[in-house]
């Protein structure tokens, strides 16, 4: 979970799901220095959330070795603390931002008060519409990202 506990590496392991990419390649998309890049890279890598592939000439003739991400961290199914809660809403505010004004396909935020039935029913009922479309991952179909969240709200004082 250390490992995933960081934005920047939650946003690397997304942006190598549909390719392998370099480093080089990594510090470009994402704006960051190459070196900030590698140690996260490595980071990941021997968290076995990433794996190196064989390298490959870069566009100056220099050897780059590419990574793509194992799949590892999409069978984790932890309780995750509020740090690594925040990674990754920072992570996907990152991404919505960087896609542009019609990024967000569809969203809902409310604020309700469940009782102890209900909100295991919730989590039920979210853990379930993830796993099933995730089940429909078409490779061809639009790259699309889902964050399903419930979270307690800080009651009334």
């Amino acid at each position: 979970m250390k490992a995933l506990a960081n934005p920047l590496r939650l946003r690397i392991l997304r942006l190598c799901i549909d390719e392998a990419l370099t480093n080089q390649q990594l510090s470009e998309r994402l704006g960051r220095d190459p070196g900030t890049i590698l140690f996260h890279v490595r980071v990941l890598e021997r968290a076995g959330f990433l794996r190196a592939e064989e390298p490959r000439r870069g566009k100056r003739g220099a050897s780059e070795r590419p990574y793509r991400i194992t799949g590892k961290s999409w069978t984790l199914r932890t309780r995750p603390d509020a740090g690594h809660s925040a990674a990754v809403l920072e992570a996907v505010r990152d991404e919505v931002v960087e896609a542009g004004d019609d990024a967000v396909l569809a969203m809902v935020r409310l604020g309700v008060r469940l009782n102890a039935s209900d909100r295991l029913e919730l989590r039920r009922r979210i853990r379930e519409l993830g796993d099933e479309f995730a089940a429909r991952d078409d490779p061809n179909g639009e790259a699309a990202g889902l964050l399903l969240l419930a979270h307690r709200r800080r009651a009334r004082q």
